[in-house]
């Protein structure tokens, strides 16, 4: 993925976090989620055309479209109306894959760092899985929360430190990123547990 567009996969994340949380509005946040879907589905295909073949640049760009698609599903569902079943189901098909980018990252690239993030993403597409296709609504804002933060610290924040020159990988770092995936999700939890009701008044 390209650092400018993992940018931006950071800020449609962010304000779909805030969307499933009831703060921005579907419809509100469909314009970013039609900009940045259009984008990663429009590059990754200019760049497989012009790979000339090459298994690693079709690999690294067939990854872009899990992320477009996805968001232009959501884009989609929020301007008509649609029921989330079927990105619902999607996003099961989407966990999955991302399980294996996971994989590739460790042996093929050697980026632990980058395979965690990968994993994150598939924990989150799980997330999208069981709120919209199974209706576990009470995940709904801990799905938010998590969408949120990802959007964050596994975009904005990697994306900044690839463009300053300043990303680093390793064990170490794979560690650090793995240790900061589960203390997100553990957050994100906490956060989006149903508030409690407030007692009634004592009568007079």
């Amino acid at each position: 993925m390209s650092n400018v567009g993992l940018l931006y996969v950071g800020a449609v994340l962010f304000i779909n976090g805030l969307m499933l949380l009831g703060i921005v509005p579907g419809k509100a946040a469909a314009a970013m989620n039609l900009f940045v879907g259009g984008v990663q589905v429009v590059f990754p295909t200019l760049i497989i055309l012009q790979s000339g073949g090459d298994a690693g640049t079709v690999l690294g760009a067939s990854g872009l479209y899990l992320f477009g698609f996805t968001y232009l599903y959501v884009a989609w569902n929020q301007l008509t109306g649609a029921p989330g079943e079927g990105l619902g189901w999607f996003s099961l098909f989407v966990a999955g894959c991302a399980i294996v980018y996971g994989i590739l990252q460790f042996t093929m690239f050697a980026d632990p760092v980058f395979g965690v993030i990968w994993w994150s993403w598939a924990v989150l597409w799980f997330l999208f899985f069981l709120v919209l296709a199974r209706g576990r609504d009470a995940l709904t804002r801990t799905t938010g929360w998590f969408t949120l933060l990802l959007g964050v610290f596994t975009g904005a924040v990697p994306a900044m430190l690839l463009l300053a020159g300043a990303y680093r990988t390793g064990a170490v770092e794979g560690i650090v990123a793995a240790v900061l995936a589960v203390v997100l999700l553990a957050l994100s939890w906490l956060l989006g547990r149903p508030r409690a009701a407030a007692p009634p008044p004592a009568a007079a």
